[in-house]
């Protein structure tokens, strides 16, 4: 009965995953399963990193440590989420750019509030990252177009390395990093066409960038945790550019206006994403669970962590 409990578990986190905006590791905090996740993530980074340094009976010790009836369900629901929804979200992309775009917009602009209180005090040097990380992320993202065509198999090895920081950093999904590297839709029809070569490049991707952040990030974010959370959020802010429902020219990002009597439809989308973001939030609360950077940034389960 428990596998089949975390087989849901995981569909509602893939589900999550797969639209921008919506962390995956939100979900989980609301499920309950946050730490433990976490946990299993860093024990599986550690695997990787005694491998590479050669010590083989450390590896075998720490892949024995880890809850494979726990993740392998988890991971059994997040891809089955994955390749329920990818085609849907495909065609939706493709037949209402617009109120797609715009509903992307919404449940992004939704999560930056909750990255926003994430910083536990706010002082002006964060503020100047917070600015200085949000132009930086508007001027640089509006100077290419708003998707990679045809990537290469190298484009899809670094996005799988990048998107997994967001396993880590519940705040944000993996969804929006790839929107914001414009390799979203070409890995949403990877999933949806069944490409296993493209796919096996992006998870390897995602495996080098576990075994290469994931340490990193957990200390940044236990030693340095309000400025990499206003970092996160002037990143977030930055980004909503890429997400305008109506862009102007395709070699730079130029933004315009609404035509017509599309706006209203597009301004109800958006304004639906932002309330489901904070719905999902206000559950979590709810249920007594902290804000996404507390259990990263806590000391106990950081011990816990370690052992």
């Amino acid at each position: 009965m428990r596998p089949i409990v975390d087989f849901g578990r995981g569909f509602l986190m893939g589900a999550a995953d797969i639209v921008p905006g919506v962390s995956g590791g939100t979900v989980a905090l609301v499920l309950g399963i946050y730490e433990r996740l976490v946990r299993n993530v860093r024990i599986g980074a550690g695997v990787l990193g005694a491998l590479a340094r050669g010590r083989a009976a450390e590896a075998r010790r720490r892949f024995a440590s880890i809850e494979w009836p726990f993740v392998l369900s988890l991971l059994a629901g997040i891809l089955a989420a994955l390749v329920a929804l990818a085609s849907v979200l495909e065609r939706l992309l493709e037949d209402h750019p617009v109120q797609m775009a715009a509903l992307f917009f919404g449940l992004v602009a939704g999560s930056i509030p909750l990255a926003w209180l994430a910083v536990r005090r706010w002082n002006a040097g964060r503020a100047i990252v917070f600015v200085a990380v949000a132009v930086a992320a508007f001027w640089v993202l509006g100077l290419r177009s708003e998707e990679v065509g045809d990537p290469a198999l190298a484009a899809y090895l670094g996005a799988g390395a990048v998107a997994i920081v967001a396993m880590i950093l519940p705040g944000i999904s993996g969804s929006f990093i790839l929107l914001m590297l414009g390799m979203y839709e070409a890995v949403l029809g990877a999933v949806n066409d069944r490409d296993l070569v493209v796919l096996g490049v992006f998870l390897a991707g995602a495996v080098v960038g576990l075994a290469l952040f994931s340490t990193v990030l957990d200390r940044l974010l236990r030693d340095h945790h309000d400025l990499v959370m206003a970092a996160l959020v002037g990143l977030m802010t930055g980004s909503l550019r890429v997400l305008w429902p109506w862009p102007d020219g395709t070699d730079t990002a130029r933004l315009a206006g609404p035509e017509g009597t599309e706006w209203m439809g597009a301004l109800l989308l958006a304004a639906a994403g932002f309330a489901a973001v904070q719905a999902v939030a206000a559950l979590g609360r709810s249920r007594g669970h902290a804000p996404p950077a507390d259990p990263v940034r806590s000391p106990a389960s950081s011990r816990r962590a370690r052992r």
